[in-house]
This record gives C-alpha cells, structure tokens and sequence, in this order.
C-alpha cells in the first residue's frame, strides 16, 4: 500500500511501504535489513509479553532487545521546533531511535489512526531521518495488522 501524504522537504511525500504482509517482515527499500530487525525484535517483544501492558514497558523492553542485538538505541529523543524566529527546543519526544536513522513510535490501541500517522510523518520531517516504523503493541498479533513503515 502506498500513501501520499503531502509532507516532506525536498517536495516528495513520504511512501508508506506497509504491505498485508505474513509476519510484516518483507520490508524492502531503504535500510530494510535495519528496519526488519526492528520489526522482529518487537514481534518477540509482544510474544514475550502479551497484550494489555503500558507502551512504557513495551518502549523499555524493545530498547532493550535492539541494544542486545547489537544497535544503538536512544528512548524519549527531544525533538526540537523552529517557526518563524521561535525555536521550541522540546517540542516533541520521538519514542525511540535506532542507529540513528530509524524513528520508532509506539502505541497500545485498537488500531492505528490518521493522528498516529501524521505524529510519525511529522517525526520523520522535523527529524531529517529517513525511515519511520509505526508499532502497535495493542494488535495482537502485531504482524497481521500492527505495523506501519513510512520512508521520507
């Protein structure tokens, strides 16, 4: 499935690349190999689990899933803003960041909303990164209908 949705810098918009997928793990594109560990780390993270705990505790335990496999994971990264002179220095807080280059943000609901959407497509633009994964811990099981990719 690909979704056009107006943002962007360099006057492209960014392709969500989700596709109905068995396992969600044929990513393809941009740093696929990156965004397909991801992708496996917090499937076992949600096996491991179980649905119905906080997103914090998802967050905490995918981090440490990447960190053992060998990535560089940072939680709660600010996110600064600049609009026609004011600068907001904490204006966001992107969930997690994988190898500096992947944005992951989470959630725990019924299911993935525009809003949702637009939070990590506006994460990717105000970040400069190139690759967005969407997690819903709350879709069980997350691999049929809880995983959203956007590439800037």
């Amino acid at each position: 499935m690909n979704e056009q949705a107006g943002h962007g810098r360099h006057g492209k918009g960014p392709e969500d690349t989700e596709e109905d997928l068995p396992g969600a793990l044929r990513t393809g594109g941009p740093h696929a190999d990156l965004t397909e560990a991801v992708i496996g780390a917090a499937i076992r993270v949600q096996r491991a689990l179980g649905p119905g705990l906080l997103e914090s505790a998802y967050e905490a335990c995918l981090a440490h899933e990447l960190r053992l496999e060998g990535h560089r994971v940072e939680r709660q990264v600010e996110l600064g803003l600049a609009y026609r002179g004011l600068e907001i220095p904490q204006a966001f807080r992107m969930d997690l960041l994988v190898d500096d280059l992947v944005v992951v943000e989470l959630k725990v609901v019924q299911a993935f909303t525009d809003a949702h959407k637009a939070q990590i497509l506006s994460y990717l633009r105000f970040s400069d990164k190139p690759i967005g994964l969407l997690l819903n811990f709350g879709a069980y099981p997350m691999a049929r209908h809880g995983i959203r990719r956007f590439v800037l």
